[in-house]
């Protein structure tokens, strides 16, 4: 599980480097629901600290705001799971 969620948040990371990139020089871009997909799955610290590492989407606030809300989702979850497991 630990493994998994590393690898979900190198992609979150590594995908918005690369989507960067492609921006800059005008080539095919991954779309942003692809984005919110790997967030979603487990990729949202990735996705945010590849977000302000690469400037990327800093200034739309569907992810200024969205990537931080579903980390705060994900860690209300976690925090739920943990509590009614006890």
């Amino acid at each position: 599980m630990t493994v998994l969620l590393l690898l979900v948040n190198l992609l979150g990371f590594a995908i918005m480097g690369i989507d960067k990139r492609r921006a800059t020089k005008g080539a095919f871009r991954i779309p942003e629901a692809a984005l919110f997909a790997v967030a979603l799955i487990g990729g949202s610290i990735g996705s945010i600290l590849g977000m302000y590492t690469f400037r990327h989407k800093t200034r739309k606030p569907r992810f200024v705001y969205g990537m931080p809300g579903i980390l705060i989702l994900q860690v209300a979850m976690l925090l739920l799971l943990y509590v009614y497991t006890m």
